[in-house]
């Protein structure tokens, strides 16, 4: 008689467990743990003062996962603690060696060199010089324009030209910077025609009694003959000849209203 074969269940191959392997890898979690909270402490500081080290850290770490996950075997979760326990160790100490560095000192402002230090050095700045115009090249208008600017040049008021027909003798008007009321009359001669005694004659018929001059110039390109000088001096009238003008305009000599001045 054949006795029936009793079925035998497999057996599963698996893991016993292991109490020191387990509380190993609670311990080794712990300690993973502690390390983890001092390494964050420690890094705090770092990661506000340079940031890039939190980058360069975190990818380190991921590279390390990322390296040892391409392995066939199986890592076991102690060895994954005592790893892990291992990196956070290291990027501890990389914190506290970066905290160790010297802070840069700020940098200071610029301290402004005394005066006069460099002008040995420094290229010494000349001042541009007034370009000298032409009279003799000026229309008798223009001529009476450049007058007008020489007054405004040397700090007169009230700058008016003034001149054409009906003007009586006036072709600028002025305030000198002291008050006084100018009364201007231009005269653009050549070489060879001098202002004579009857054109001083008209102007100071009307120079002072219709205009109230308290300075009364008669300008020229030319000059004055003898007898026109000597009327003007009577009458007070400054004469600036063709010299003098040259001079005024170049700022050699004061203005010709000024107190003695005298162009003739």
């Amino acid at each position: 008689m054949t006795m029936p074969q009793r079925r035998t269940r497999p057996r599963h191959h698996g893991r016993r467990f292991d109490l020191r392997a387990t509380a190993m890898f609670f311990g080794l979690l712990a300690t993973a743990l502690i390390v983890t909270g001092f390494a964050v402490r420690a890094l705090a500081p770092v990661v506000q003062r340079r940031p890039v080290w939190a980058v360069v850290l975190l990818c380190v770490a991921v590279a390390a996962l990322l390296a040892h996950g391409r392995r066939r075997r199986r890592p076991s979760a102690a060895r994954i603690a005592r790893r892990a326990g291992e990196a956070l160790e290291q990027a501890t100490s990389t914190a506290l060696d970066a905290l160790d560095d010297p802070v840069p000192s700020p940098l200071r402002p610029a301290i402004p060199a005394p005066a006069g230090a460099y002008d040995d050095v420094l290229p010494t700045v000349v001042a541009p010089v007034t370009p000298v115009i032409d009279h003799d090249a000026l229309s008798p208008e223009a001529f009476e324009a450049a007058i007008a600017g020489l007054c405004v040049r040397d700090g007169c008021a009230r700058v008016e030209v003034v001149g054409g027909a009906g003007d009586l003798g006036a072709d600028v008007t002025a305030l000198t910077p002291d008050g006084r009321r100018l009364v201007v009359q231009c005269k653009r001669y050549g070489d060879d025609n001098k202002v004579g005694s009857q054109d001083l004659q008209r102007f100071g018929g009307t120079c002072f009694t219709v205009h109230e001059a308290d300075v009364a110039l008669v300008v020229t390109t030319s000059d004055f003959t003898a007898p026109a000088v000597e009327y003007a001096e009577q009458c007070g009238i400054v004469c600036v000849n063709r010299d003098a003008l040259l001079a005024w305009s170049e700022g050699r000599t004061p203005p010709p209203w000024a107190a003695g001045a005298d162009g003739a």
